[in-house]
């Protein structure tokens, strides 16, 4: 079993997760003036290092939020990302605020 820590629920079993990909992608300024190959690029080519990688995941089953962490490769162990900024407070439903 691997733990991921939530930044709202804590550490959970890997199977409430959904993995997300390589974080910190950048999106094409012009996506129209991108050829077959630098769309093909863009949609599958990511870095794969041995080591540490930065990456994007969900909690499907817990508060469904897309979160960073930090996971090395080889030996699974995985951080909370540094960069990831304190999570807000949840909106709740119906919650009207006042300017």
């Amino acid at each position: 079993m691997q733990l991921i820590p939530c930044p709202w629920c804590g550490d959970r079993d890997e199977v409430e997760f959904h993995y997300g990909g390589q974080a910190h992608l950048a999106h094409p300024a012009d996506p129209d003036a991108l050829s077959d190959e630098e769309w093909g690029a863009y949609l599958f080519l990511r870095d794969n290092p041995k080591g540490w990688f930065t990456e994007r995941w969900s909690h499907a089953a817990g508060c469904r939020r897309w979160f960073d962490v930090v996971r090395h490769t080889v030996t699974h162990e995985v951080r909370p990302a540094p960069a990831t900024p304190a999570p807000a407070a949840p909106a709740h439903a119906g919650t009207v605020v006042a300017p």
